[in-house]
């Protein structure tokens, strides 16, 4: 498989993509030990597939192809004119929080938003989202995968992570950089990583949301 940066139609090209990433995903999970429903794990699979045509990540703006803004997705969703509409939106705001946090993390560094902002979107995203179902009958299979996508979206943050090492797309090893993302979001994998490189991590970082 051919990988190339977000740009241009694609994100990775190559064969069998779904399939690249779902022994992507369950190496991640094996790894990491993370408990994940099945249908959970499917649709992240197919949420990284959905993404690899940019045109679906990016949207066509004046100054070009832009991710629009999470508070932007958040502010169309509160005005959005059907329940549906605003279901769609928060789904999209979910998806591409979790895609970011855990893919593209070192994009955030120095920006004026880092990923424990990502994170509290896309969570908060899917933790609305589970209450959508009872509003919409084909919708309520998935109310499950929302909870579950909200209650450990840390823990699927780490798992994308290795996800993008493995892809050619991932994070850093940069030693400050590490200690940055533990402090700011807890994630387990960071400290595990910061301790390989012979640093213990100290101190309670500011938000323990692994479960």
């Amino acid at each position: 498989m051919r990988d190339r940066a977000l740009s241009g139609n694609s994100v990775i090209t190559g064969m069998d993509l779904r399939e690249h990433f779902r022994a992507s995903v369950a190496t991640a999970i094996a790894n990491q030990r993370v408990e994940a429903e099945e249908e959970t794990v499917f649709y992240i699979v197919n949420m990284l597939a959905h993404f690899t045509r940019a045109d679906r990540l990016f949207d066509r703006t004046d100054d070009g192809l832009v991710i629009q803004p999470l508070a932007a997705l958040y502010a169309r969703a509160l005005q959005a004119p059907s329940q549906e509409d605003r279901y769609r939106t928060l789904k999209r705001l979910g998806d591409i929080a979790l895609l970011i946090s855990g893919l593209f993390s070192d994009s955030l560094n120095r920006k004026v938003v880092d990923v424990d902002y990502y994170i509290a979107m896309g969570r908060g995203a899917y933790a609305h989202l589970c209450g959508s179902g009872r509003e919409f009958m084909h919708l309520r299979a998935l109310r499950a995968i929302f909870t579950e996508l909200s209650a450990k979206f840390q823990v699927f943050v780490d798992v994308l992570s290795e996800v993008g090492e493995q892809s050619g797309l991932g994070a850093s090893n940069d030693l400050m950089r590490l200690y940055e993302l533990w402090s700011r979001t807890g994630s387990v994998r960071a400290a595990a990583k910061l301790r390989r490189l012979g640093v213990e991590p100290v101190g309670n970082p500011l938000g323990r949301w692994r479960n």
